[in-house]
């Protein structure tokens, strides 16, 4: 099999790196659509940042804030409609995934005309407005990933819209905006980045360029769990998140994700439960399941974070993820159904079958 890595967008890392980079923002157009949700960018200052730079550059802009948590598809629909009115020419996303991803969506509605029954089909065409992504979470990795993850209410599930185009022009990071995040968001958010980085060293599309960019994520949040379980983080533990969460971006932008989100998203979906959990719940007896027909991998990931045994890493999970939520038989059932049919459970090597879905959800969450 060929391997390939590919990288578009454009990364700009350190304090202040919105301000100080104003010509980026200068060179995408006249008018800017702004997407971000009710409250997080206008308390940590990532929002009032962007709006300066505008203002000093001359450059207008519309603000759409009403992203929820997992935007669904009547969400971006709404989004593109406002977009399509206000007569924008670029689009800077400000927030966590769900901001970013929406904004993707949004892009594309606005400048394509796609019915809802055909939006998954990947049938686009080039039309694309430059996107600035700034992310205030160290999480999803969706400012260097070309993938849109929308609420399907339909499929009752997440399901995700991926193409090319989609890859965000520019990057931003400055862990400043996430200096503020409560424990409980950056545990999750910091276990989704790890998630990326493992189920990407699991996928059948890992290469070396992405096991070594994994690895290095891997690493670097490794290095903070002790603080994340304490909720005690420096500024540049802050960063070292946010780099591994764009590192995991970049991973999964080539590898996609696994069994471990297509059944994280009916956690999320039937009970509320934040995604970086629900991949935090799942992913260590994911890795035991693995354990069996590829030993040598398993023992790479858990050697890049300081550890002999799946066990070990469970403990280390329980730790941060506190008391584990509970399933009946039948929603264990019935997620194992719903994840069966997700394309992301074929992307291992090793396939899951449908029992093995039941058990790694069953000793997941009720043991």
């Amino acid at each position: 099999m060929i391997k390939r890595y590919y990288m578009p967008t454009q990364v700009f890392m350190g304090e202040d790196c919105v301000k100080s980079n104003s010509q980026l923002f200068l060179q995408m157009g006249k008018k800017a659509l702004i997407v971000t949700g009710k409250n997080s960018a206008k308390i940590n200052g990532s929002l009032d940042d962007v709006l300066e730079v505008l203002k000093s550059n001359g450059q207008e802009w519309a603000l759409y804030d009403r992203v929820m948590s997992n935007p669904t598809i009547e969400s971006v629909y709404e989004g593109a409609a406002f977009a399509k009115s206000e007569n924008v020419d670029f689009v800077v996303a400000i927030g966590g995934g769900s901001p970013m991803d929406a904004a993707k969506a949004i892009n594309l509605l606005t400048c394509q005309d796609i019915p809802e029954d055909k939006l998954y089909e990947g049938q686009y065409s080039d039309r694309i407005l430059p996107m600035i992504m700034v992310p205030t979470t160290a999480g999803t990795g969706s400012e260097v990933t070309p993938y849109s993850i929308l609420t399907n209410h339909r499929l009752q599930t997440k399901k995700s819209i991926g193409s090319p185009i989609l890859f965000p022009k520019i990057a931003i990071l400055d862990a400043k905006y996430t200096d503020n995040l409560p424990k409980e968001i950056t545990i999750n958010t910091a276990l989704d980045a790890l998630s990326h980085s493992i189920e990407g060293m699991l996928s059948i599309n890992a290469n070396p360029i992405t096991d070594s960019i994994a690895l290095e994520s891997i690493r670097r949040i490794s290095l903070c769990f002790e603080n994340l379980k304490s909720g005690q983080l420096t500024r540049k533990q802050r960063f070292e998140l946010l780099y591994a969460s764009t590192l995991g971006g970049m991973v999964i932008a080539n590898t996609k994700t696994t069994a471990v989100h297509s059944m994280g998203y009916s956690l999320t979906y039937f009970h509320d439960i934040d995604h970086g959990r629900a991949n935090g719940l799942l992913l260590g007896e994911f890795l035991r399941y693995l354990e069996k027909s590829w030993p040598e991998r398993i023992k790479e990931i858990l050697s890049a974070m300081g550890m002999s045994t799946v066990n070990e890493f469970i403990t280390m999970l329980d730790e941060l993820l506190g008391e584990r939520e509970k399933l009946t038989d039948e929603e264990i059932e019935k997620f194992a159904s719903i994840a069966a049919k997700s394309p992301n459970v074929k992307n291992s090597p090793i396939v899951p079958d449908m029992e093995d879905l039941i058990r790694i959800l069953r000793n997941s969450m009720n043991r």
